[in-house]
């Protein structure tokens, strides 16, 4: 009880800090066309490491958006891109993808499908991996007004990538090591949750999570 009394503290948090601008919608439909490139016609993504963005929450998205061309979160391409936009810009971009529908994915069925819902589901007590549910919802849809991203039908590539990145981080605490990382998790959530996650598992999770539809 009390990991969730934290996280839906944190969730509140984050409301009070990243606040929208006036959107319009309509012009993020016109300033879309330099994203079509990698994600996609109405931001689903033919590529399997780039992210789709249909359907995402606009408090994510455009958090996401200020933090690459802050250079928070590190990405060369998204930086670069970013770099051009105005807070109008991103609100607009954000407004327009989360209007979208995302396209339904599929689980590839050599993968551990049992096991990355028994993680997404129940999580892991004894390791403090908490449910993904309790942040990103029993069918994967986020909670939009709180930040937390929605994660169901994203490609299974990207998804994997993004969790050993976040995982990344307490490795290079530990080693001094300086592999590129995810750290942009103002809450110190994904740090956490991911920290103690192998590939197997990191696999079964991205497969599973790309199967909610």
């Amino acid at each position: 009880m009390n990991k969730l009394v934290l996280i839906f503290s944190m969730a509140l948090a984050f409301i009070s800090t990243n606040t929208l601008a006036a959107a319009d919608a309509a012009k993020g439909k016109t300033k879309s066309a330099t994203c079509i490139a990698c994600h996609g016609v109405n931001g689903n993504s033919m590529v399997p490491i780039f992210p789709k963005l249909a359907g995402q929450g606009e408090n994510y998205s455009l958090k996401q958006l200020k933090e690459f061309k802050s250079g928070k979160r590190q990405n060369g391409l998204m930086a670069g891109i970013a770099a051009g936009l105005s807070e109008q810009d991103m609100s607009d971009l954000a407004a327009y993808f989360s209007q979208q529908t995302i396209s339904q994915n599929v689980a590839n069925k050599s993968a551990n499908i049992a096991l990355g819902e028994k993680l997404y589901r129940g999580g892991d007590r004894e390791r403090g991996i908490a449910a993904c549910m309790a942040c990103h919802g029993p069918k994967g849809d986020g909670i939009p007004s709180a930040g937390f991203p929605a994660l169901a039908s994203q490609h299974a590539a990207y998804t994997a990538k993004q969790l050993k990145e976040f995982r990344q981080v307490s490795i290079n605490t530990q080693t001094d090591a300086k592999s590129p990382a995810r750290d942009n998790d103002d809450r110190k959530m994904m740090t956490v949750f991911t920290k103690d996650l192998n590939n197997i598992e990191i696999e079964a999770l991205s497969q599973y999570i790309a199967g909610l539809n």
